[in-house]
């Protein structure tokens, strides 16, 4: 989209100096292209994923994942300042790590300190608009063609960043604002983006055009992989997140390794040259990455069982009302909650209560992860349909787990905790 606004310092065009003089090295951000934009989208979702991977499923917890891909950013970003070209994998991968720091940045600000998604959203947005300024003001110009200078890269790696958690807030402020849930969101988000493309076409700003599709890509990437990895009972595909992430990964792997052996054998494109491949063969990698991904989640999708679907909730049994029969989605269908059926995570809870009220702080503890894997894997599909109980209920299983996970655990506040935790499953199963 920012073709037309590349900008390189001019040609000497006395015969004592025919050097092309440009800054201190090439343009070190790829081109525009449509595998730019699949690649983003797809590192978006590889970034929630991931943490998420680490934190509950491996177990390392908010704390220790955060602290550790903080710094594997700062490692990532300087070797990434020092280069002095481009280089495709380090450049992706430092957008992959940035994706993970936005998010957490921005679910930092909202789950620990309980800041509103609406000022959040507002705050990012006015650093953005801070960093645009002084980027423009410093350099006169915002093309990210031009980013040839370590100052400009610097703004813009400052930008990419704040992008990353404008785009978490703003993604879930429309998320639970409007209950749009990741199906929804998938559409409306993606929308958008043909919205600017479209806006382009007719003689939008390139520059502004690229930023705005920048951001929106952010909460696109975050549906597109909820879809993907939430389970078929809450409408999704059922891949879960390590599968979806890996086949994620193999796509970009690919994809990136394409551009680094084009960028060894032609180097970095200046202004006005003829681009190394063409827009054809660009469209047709892209498009064959998407296919791939599409085959992938069908093959491997698992499908729905008799018993499974037997199993699901249905409004005239949950509630003891008279109703329809179940549908795809329990959300739709009990009416035990305002954010769903509550009951497999019930259980959970009760075996972990007798477990400590037994002094099995050990076994307690053990039980409890399969608790937050639960609680995590279902948060796509719940906290839309009703974001003040859900953050309700998360906020008493966080507290469960940490009176669990204390050095050492108190049998009284594990006991406190998961009474609060059960009387709280307990109100919002009386709400209709």
């Amino acid at each position: 989209m920012t073709d037309d606004l590349i900008h390189i310092a001019p040609r000497s065009d006395s015969h004592e100096d025919r050097r092309p003089v440009v800054a201190e090295f090439l343009n070190k951000v790829p081109a525009i292209t449509a595998t730019f934009w699949l690649i983003k989208i797809l590192s978006t979702t590889i970034g929630e994923t991931f943490a998420d991977y680490l934190a509950v499923q491996v177990g390392l917890g908010t704390l220790v994942t955060d602290g550790a891909m903080v710094t594997l950013l700062v490692i990532a970003l300087v070797a990434q300042l020092r280069s002095r070209r481009l280089v495709p994998w380090l450049y992706w991968l430092t957008v992959i790590l940035v994706s993970i720091v936005g998010t957490q940045i921005t679910d930092f600000f909202t789950d620990t300190l309980g800041v509103s998604l609406y000022a959040s959203t507002a705050v990012f947005a006015l650093i953005l608009a801070a960093v645009f300024t002084v980027w423009w003001r410093q350099e006169r110009t915002l093309a990210i063609t031009a980013i040839d200078t370590p100052r400009r890269e610097r703004f813009y790696w400052g930008a990419i960043l704040t992008t990353f958690a404008l785009g978490t807030a703003a993604g879930d402020l429309a998320t639970e604002a409007l209950s749009l849930g990741f199906r929804n969101g998938a559409v409306i988000f993606g929308g958008l983006i043909l919205a600017v493309w479209a806006a382009r076409r007719a003689g939008l700003n390139a520059v502004l055009a690229f930023w705005i599709a920048y951001v929106l890509t952010r909460p696109l990437g975050a549906s597109l992989g909820d879809l993907l990895t939430q389970s078929r009972d809450f409408g999704g595909v059922g891949l879960g997140a390590s599968l979806t992430s890996l086949i994620f990964l193999v796509v970009i792997v690919l994809l990136v390794a394409r551009e680094q052996i084009n960028v060894n054998r032609h180097g970095t494109r200046a202004k006005g040259e003829r681009p190394a491949v063409s827009h054809r063969h660009d469209y047709a990698w892209a498009a064959a990455g998407a296919v791939a991904i599409v085959a992938a989640a069908t093959a491997l999708a698992p499908s729905p069982t008799p018993a499974a679907a037997a199993s699901r909730p249905s409004a005239d049994t949950s509630a003891g009302k008279p109703g329809t029969a179940a549908h795809a989605n329990p959300l739709e269908t009990d009416t035990t909650s305002p954010i769903g059926n509550l009951s497999p995570f019930a259980v959970i809870v009760d075996d972990v209560a007798a477990k400590a009220k037994a002094g099995q702080l050990g076994a307690a503890t053990a039980r409890i992860k399969d608790l937050e894997v639960a609680w995590d894997s279902g948060e796509a599909a719940m906290k839309p349909a009703s974001p003040d109980d859900w953050h309700a209920l998360d906020s008493s299983i966080d507290q469960a787990l940490t009176a669990l996970r204390a050095t050492p655990p108190s049998k009284a506040d594990c006991a406190t905790a998961l009474r609060a935790l059960q009387s709280t499953i307990g109100t919002l199963e009386q709400k209709s």
